[in-house]
C-alpha cells in the first residue's frame, strides 16, 4: 500500500517541495494527462495503459470507476494500480470546508433572505452566503473603505456585500449585458432595503489594496507562458519557484483541472454510463471526420448542450419514467426518426445564432433512455440500437459542422472497428480524471508560493471555504497586509 504522504503549504520553502513532488509524481504520466480523448480510438490511447490495470477495472462497475478520482481504491487491485491512486490522491490539497470560525476574526454565519436569494440557485446561495461573510470579516479586519468584485458576473456576491454587510462595492466584469442585469437586480433590491449601493469612483482614487481574495475556476481558459493564448503577464506560472521545476501544463491539462472528484463521485452509475458512452461516440466520430472529412482539422467541437438545457431534458426524462414506466424499447426507432428531423431543422437555422443544443437534446434523451433500459434487452439488440445512435449522433456532428453526410460513409464498418474497445474509454477517463484535483492543486500552489515570495510584505492562507459536494471549486487564497487579524495556520495538509 502507498505510503500516504503529508504535505505543508506554511512556508514558500514547504510549498516548492509539494510542487516538486506533484511535478515529479505527474510526468511520466504525460501521455495521459495530455490526451485528447476524441483521439481515444484513433490513437489507441489505452495501448499506453499498464495491461494489468486495463484487464482489472474492466471487471470493475462503474460505481468503482466513478470513485477513483476521490483516491478509493478496492482491495483485490494491482499492487501498482492501488499506490497510483493513493499516491496520487497524498498530492492533492485537502478539501473539506474549514472551520472558518476560528480563521476569522468576526465571522458570522448568515442565511440570506428571499430577496437577496432571487434568482440564485443551491450552489450559488451557498458560495455567495460563506464569501460574502469572509470578505466583510476581511474588510473589517483591514479596515477596508471598499470592495472590488472583479468578473463579478450578475453582482449577486457584489449586491448581498453592498445591502446585507453596507459595504462600499465596484463590481467589474467584461461583459455588458451582466451590468445590465446587475443594475435591474439592485433596483428591484433596493425595494426591500433602506441601504443601497454607494457610488464608488474609478480604481486610481484608492490609496492602496489592503487584502485580495481569489477563488479558482475555469483553469482552461488560463493563460500560460510560451501558448497561443499566453500575454505579458500570464496566469501559469506565476511563481519563480514553478518556473524554475520547468513545467509546462497545456490546454488539454488545464481543461483537466477543472474536473471534479466530489461531481464524479456523485454521478451515480447512470449518469456516469451515459457520461462514458457519450465520450465514446464523440471519439467514434472522429474517426469518421479522421477518414472521411480530413480537411476539417484536429479535433472540431461540435458543441455543447448549455447546463440550463441539459437540466432541462434530464428533468423531462424522470418526469417520462414517472409517467410511463411500462415504455420500454418501443419508442426508440421514431425517438430515432425525430432526431434525423432536428438534425435537419438545426441545420438550416444554426449557422446565424450557433444554436447547438437541439439535436444534442435528442441524443441525451435517446442514450439515457437506452442507459437506464439496459437490462431489458438482449445483447445483440443492445448493441444495434447503439449503432443506430450512433449514426444519428454522426449525422447531427457532421450537421452542425456544416458538412453534409455522404451515402460512402461506412458508419457501420467504424463503429465495428470501434465496439470491442468502446468499454475501455470509461476505464481511461477515470484514471485521467483522477489527475484533475492534483493539476488543480498544482495551479492553486503556484499562486500560493507567488504571493510568499514577496516575503514579510505579504500574509497569505490558502484553505477550502465552500462545502464541496455543493462547489467543487472551493479552495480560496486570501492575502493581506501584516497584521490584519486573519490567521495563516491553515494553508497546510
Amino acid at each position: 500500500m502507498a505510503k500516504q504522504c503529508k504535505y505543508s503549504c506554511d512556508t514558500a520553502a514547504e510549498t516548492l517541495e509539494w510542487i516538486k513532488a506533484i511535478a515529479d509524481f505527474i510526468k511520466p504520466f504525460s501521455f495521459l494527462i495530455n490526451a485528447h480523448v476524441v483521439n481515444f480510438f484513433k490513437d489507441r490511447l489505452w495501448e499506453a495503459v499498464d495491461e494489468d490495470w486495463l484487464q482489472c477495472l474492466s471487471n470493475e462497475s462503474v460505481e468503482s470507476l466513478l470513485l477513483i478520482p476521490s483516491g478509493i481504491v478496492q482491495d483485490h487491485w494491482p499492487t501498482s494500480l492501488k499506490e497510483f491512486i493513493l499516491t496520487l490522491k497524498s498530492l492533492v490539497y485537502p478539501r473539506e470546508q474549514a472551520d472558518l470560525k476560528k480563521v476569522f476574526p468576526n465571522f458570522q454565519p448568515t442565511s440570506l433572505n428571499s430577496v437577496l436569494a432571487q434568482g440564485m440557485n443551491l450552489k450559488k446561495k451557498h458560495e455567495v452566503e460563506v464569501l460574502s461573510d469572509i470578505v466583510s470579516s476581511v474588510a473589517s479586519a483591514v479596515r477596508a473603505d471598499a470592495v472590488i468584485d472583479v468578473g463579478a458576473g450578475q453582482g449577486y456576491l457584489a449586491q448581498v456585500l453592498a445591502f446585507e454587510h453596507q459595504l462600499s462595492v465596484v463590481a467589474i466584469d467584461a461583459c455588458s449585458h451582466h451590468g445590465k442585469v446587475t443594475n435591474a437586480r439592485a433596483e428591484r433590491i433596493k425595494k426591500h432595503y433602506m441601504a443601497q449601493m454607494r457610488k464608488f469612483g474609478t480604481l486610481l482614487e484608492c490609496e492602496e489594496v489592503r487584502a485580495v481574495i481569489s477563488i479558482g475556476c475555469c483553469y482552461n481558459l488560463l493563460s500560460e507562458e510560451g501558448f497561443a493564448n499566453a500575454r505579458i503577464q500570464y496566469g501559469f506560472p506565476m511563481s519563480c519557484g514553478v518556473k524554475s521545476v520547468n513545467l509546462s501544463l497545456g490546454k488539454s491539462s488545464r481543461d483537466l483541472a477543472c474536473q471534479s472528484a466530489e461531481r464524479w463521485k456523485s454521478l451515480g452509475k447512470d449518469a456516469g454510463l451515459h457520461n462514458f458512452e457519450l465520450h465514446a461516440f464523440r471519439a467514434a466520430f472522429q474517426m469518421v471526420l479522421h477518414k472521411y472529412f480530413p480537411e476539417v482539422g484536429i479535433s472540431p467541437s461540435i458543441g455543447r448542450q448549455g447546463k440550463a438545457l441539459r437540466r432541462k431534458q434530464q428533468r423531462k426524462i424522470i418526469k417520462s419514467e414517472l409517467q410511463a414506466e411500462e415504455s420500454t424499447y418501443s419508442d426508440l426507432p421514431q425517438m430515432a426518426c425525430n432526431m434525423e428531423e432536428a438534425c435537419s431543422v438545426t441545420h438550416s437555422g444554426e449557422s446565424e445564432a450557433g444554436n447547438t443544443s437541439g439535436v444534442r437534446s435528442d441524443v441525451d434523451a435517446l442514450f439515457t433512455k437506452m442507459s437506464l433500459h439496459t437490462g431489458s434487452t438482449c445483447e445483440t439488440t443492445m448493441s444495434t440500437y447503439k449503432y443506430s445512435l450512433f449514426e444519428k449522433f454522426c449525422q447531427s456532428g457532421l450537421c452542425r459542422l456544416g458538412l453534409k453526410p455522404s451515402d460512402d460513409i461506412n458508419f457501420l464498418g467504424i463503429w465495428k472497428e470501434v465496439e470491442p474497445y468502446v468499454s475501455l474509454i470509461g476505464i481511461y477517463w477515470s484514471l485521467r480524471a483522477a489527475f484533475g484535483p492534483l493539476l488543480e492543486t498544482l495551479i492553486l500552489l503556484d499562486r500560493l508560493l507567488f504571493l510568499q515570495e514577496q516575503g514579510d510584505v505579504l500574509e497569505s492562507v490558502m484553505l477550502p471555504i465552500f462545502d464541496p459536494a455543493i462547489s467543487p471549486r472551493n479552495v480560496a487564497i486570501i492575502a493581506k497586509k501584516p497584521d490584519a487579524g486573519i490567521s495563516s495556520h491553515h494553508s497546510s495538509r
